[in-house]
């Protein structure tokens, strides 16, 4: 099963700052990473959006 490139949201101000790729076989469910949200201008926890 190839990558499918997902996009990730900042939950905090609702912006779509990153596009990533995940194994969907290996990962089922949705993606949520900390990373550095440079419209809150510090490090929150980004979802997965379809």
């Amino acid at each position: 099963m190839p990558r499918v490139r997902v996009t990730l949201e900042c939950t905090e101000c609702h912006q779509r700052n990153y596009n990533t790729t995940k194994n969907k076989k290996t990962h089922p469910d949705r993606m949520e990473l900390k990373k550095y949200c440079r419209f809150c201008r510090h490090h929150t926890l980004h979802r997965e959006t379809k």
